[in-house]
């Protein structure tokens, strides 16, 4: 395995909390009928999407609002009072690119959608977005029989730039979630088991753990990072949560212990 190499900055005794959000492990009020694929915050909110729910709750998880949205409506990103959705309407991890990709945008305050950007660059499904410097990335899904990953550069029009490739063998149906935090891309993978990958800024491949964040990730303002899970029933419906995390040497990330 390839194990992160993590600066002196970036050890957990050395990040400093002095400007700390109220950010902490959190469960998503309600069940929903499709499973949770990723997450994003702004300073007052915690933003979840359900596949065909997006769903906006405090940051103690209370139900604010939600709204039923186009199936399959993936990872998200916040910016600027919006929020950023990779949305696929075609197929998924086809080889012959039968995709339909989309990035819809919706306002953060009322979760009503205020624009629809085509991104058929996005070959095999747009499944994950992230925001860093003044750039979309957009990533998605994968056939078994390729042994890189792509990220999808956009301006913040949505014109296309670049397709990045990130050397890092076969993921099971690509990159879902993306984050971008302490200098480095975070990306959470399905698989079994599921796999973090992590880059520098250049989508040079730094680590591939054994970690399961598949059903989002999230950088946060004070250093840390918030990673998803959720698990569904039959007959009862999905459900999300979410818990604070600090990069680790040895495993990509390590979850913090509640504060007293």
């Amino acid at each position: 395995m390839i194990r992160l190499v993590l600066t002196a900055a970036l050890t957990l005794s050395s990040l400093s909390f002095a400007h700390a959000q109220n950010y902490h492990n959190v469960d998503c009020e309600g069940r929903y009928p499709h499973h949770l694929q990723g997450i994003c915050v702004d300073p007052e909110a915690v933003y979840w999407s359900f596949t065909t729910q997006l769903v906006k709750t405090t940051l103690d998880g209370k139900l604010l609002m939600k709204v039923p949205v186009a199936n399959h409506h993936g990872d998200l990103c916040h910016h600027a009072g919006k929020l950023y959705v990779a949305v696929n309407l075609g197929k998924f991890n086809d080889p012959a690119g039968n995709a339909d990709s989309w990035v819809y945008v919706y306002d953060a305050a009322t979760l009503q959608e205020v624009a629809r950007h085509a991104t058929p660059q996005v070959f095999h499904g747009a499944g994950g977005i992230g925001w860093r410097d003044g750039r979309f990335y957009v990533v998605g899904g994968l056939p078994a029989d390729i042994e890189e990953n792509y990220v999808y550069e956009y301006d913040p029009d949505f014109k296309f730039l670049h397709k990045h490739v990130i050397p890092s063998g076969q993921t099971h149906l690509g990159i879902q979630t993306a984050t971008f935090a302490h200098d480095r891309w975070w990306f959470g993978c399905y698989g079994s088991p599921q796999v973090l990958l992590v880059t520098d800024a250049d989508f040079r491949l730094l680590g591939r753990h054994l970690l399961d964040v598949s059903l989002g990730i999230e950088g946060l303002p004070d250093g840390r990072l918030l990673a998803a899970s959720g698990s569904c029933q039959p007959g009862s419906g999905c459900v999300g949560s979410a818990r604070i995390m600090l990069p680790d040497a040895a495993t990509g990330l390590q979850p913090v212990s509640p504060r007293p």
